[in-house]
């Protein structure tokens, strides 16, 4: 000390912290993020050197280098599902010749289809309604104004239409789907969500035309995922009208069920261009039912159970 007053003593520059240190054990909060952005940016530069001797060694090696190992991700650990669906399977060709979709792919029955919400629906779930009438071909918009499913069903079955959606809302957003396919069923509940309508949507293309769309089912490979593909396929025309040049995708990954709706453009000979419609969505399956609606007395071919532990994360189900 001189005169009274302590004499300052500068930190060390370079300062280490021991070994059982925790970066959440300092109190001020931006001292913490501090340093976690350095510990942080130090594991990058450890990450990109670690790649960079590697490449090196591969480079030298030439064709005598192993090969590159192969990241692990949630597709590539995935269980391996002993229903998935051999196309060539003389038991999946009986099952799709008898099951309540077979007129429609003989070309027995041509889609029409009945949209409607749950009461009183607002404005956005109103226009995804209707935007959803300009994709599917032959689709009629009309309001429930209170009256039970029990009792639209048999009116849409008199009416020749083959299938009923209902869209559900939660504080005014889409959150649900009903997918009634008639006049036998099944009948599959969907979860909603990342709705996004045709002015939410940047970059997007002009209206779509009434043509007949072409239909992509994607990475729908169980017995339940050949169901579903089966589901959705019907809800759109045999033939479809390639002047268009417009494409419905059901993409699914993960037991998630993306929805996109395109347009494409020939550039030139080589190339081609995509260009978004809209809307687009995801759909998470909930529950299978048997026949048509029935929400007290209906037969379930399957439900979605929680699973927690890592083996079932792991299992998907479509």
């Amino acid at each position: 000390k001189q005169g009274g007053k302590p004499e300052h003593v500068d930190a060390p520059a370079e300062f280490s912290f021991p070994p059982t240190f925790s970066v959440s054990e300092i109190k001020n909060k931006q001292r913490r993020h501090l340093m976690f952005m350095k510990l942080k940016q130090e594991k990058r530069k450890q990450k990109v050197a670690i790649k960079k001797k590697k490449k090196k060694e591969r480079d030298a090696l030439g064709d005598k280098a192993p090969p590159k190992e192969v990241p692990k991700t949630i597709e590539n650990q995935r269980v391996y599902d002993e229903t998935t669906v051999n196309p060539e399977d003389e038991e999946v060709a009986f099952d799709e010749g008898t099951d309540e979709f077979s007129a429609y792919f003989n070309r027995l029955t041509n889609p029409k289809v009945l949209i409607t919400t749950s009461d009183r629906p607002r404005g956005r779930t109103v226009r995804f309604c209707n935007q959803l009438a300009t994709v599917i071909p032959d689709a009629h918009v009309y309001y429930r104004r209170g009256l039970a499913l029990k009792k639209v069903i048999p009116q849409c079955i008199a009416r020749g239409f083959t299938y009923l959606m209902v869209i559900n809302e939660d504080r005014k957003v889409p959150n649900g789907m009903v997918l009634c396919h008639l006049p036998d069923g099944p009948t599959a509940h969907f979860k909603v969500s990342s709705v996004r309508l045709r002015k939410e949507m940047k970059r997007r293309g002009k209206d779509p035309t009434e043509h007949s769309p072409e239909v992509i089912l994607n990475n729908f490979t169980t017995r339940l995922g050949h169901s579903m593909g089966r589901l959705f396929a019907a809800l759109f025309p045999h033939d479809p009208q390639f002047v268009g040049r417009q494409v419905a995708t059901f993409h699914n990954q993960r037991d998630f069920i993306f929805f996109r709706f395109h347009r494409y453009i020939f550039k030139n000979e080589k190339r081609v261009g995509i260009q978004e419609l809209g809307p687009r969505f995801t759909l998470k399956l909930r529950s299978l039912q048997k026949g048509t609606f029935d929400s007290k007395f209906g037969e379930y071919e399957w439900v979605l159970k929680r699973h927690e532990n890592d083996v079932c994360r792991r299992r998907f189900n479509l």
